[in-house]
């Protein structure tokens, strides 16, 4: 039902908007950011037999994360929003990152919550789950959105099938 509260998904899974443009999506997605980093940062340390793993692990999270987040905000320029409907003004970007994946800015948000999950602490990796979770809602009330605002993001979805991470998801 269109401009519904609780839109039907294709799926036929229901998606609350959380505000006019999903603001409550993006209170919910810092919430679980500050805890994955609060968690790293004061929950126990890893284990000091897989710490050199972990660590090593970390940092490649965290770097490959930061450089498609990167990518994928450079590419939507200052149509750049943490709000998961589209601005007034913004146009479908389907160049850089978007020609790999339909929402890399979220998947490099993700490499980075797990890496800095695995130089901190496992007491991290919950919340950094919770995340994942929290991206793909997110992500299907923002596609639905974006299916209604440009009518080419049908064929731009069966184009680019990856979500978050290219060749994987």
């Amino acid at each position: 039902v269109s401009g519904s509260l609780v839109p039907e998904h294709p799926t036929g899974s229901r998606l609350p908007d959380l505000g006019p443009r999903g603001e409550g999506w993006v209170v919910l997605q810092v919430a679980l950011l500050l805890a994955v980093f609060g968690a790293a940062a004061w929950g126990p340390p890893w284990p000091s037999a897989l710490r050199v793993i972990v660590r090593t692990a970390g940092i490649a999270g965290l770097t490959a994360g930061a450089a498609l987040a990167l990518a994928g905000s450079r590419t939507l320029g200052r149509a750049l929003t943490p709000l998961p409907k589209p601005a007034a003004d913004a146009s479908l970007r389907d160049e850089g990152a978007y020609r790999l994946v339909r929402h890399p800015i979220y998947g490099g948000v993700m490499m980075m919550a797990f890496g800095g999950s695995l130089l901190g602490s496992p007491a991290a990796l919950l919340p950094a789950a919770l995340l994942i979770l929290l991206f793909e809602g997110k992500r299907l009330r923002e596609e639905r959105w974006l299916s209604d605002r440009y009518p080419e993001y049908t064929a731009y979805r069966e184009r680019v099938p990856r979500r978050f991470l290219p060749f994987l998801w």
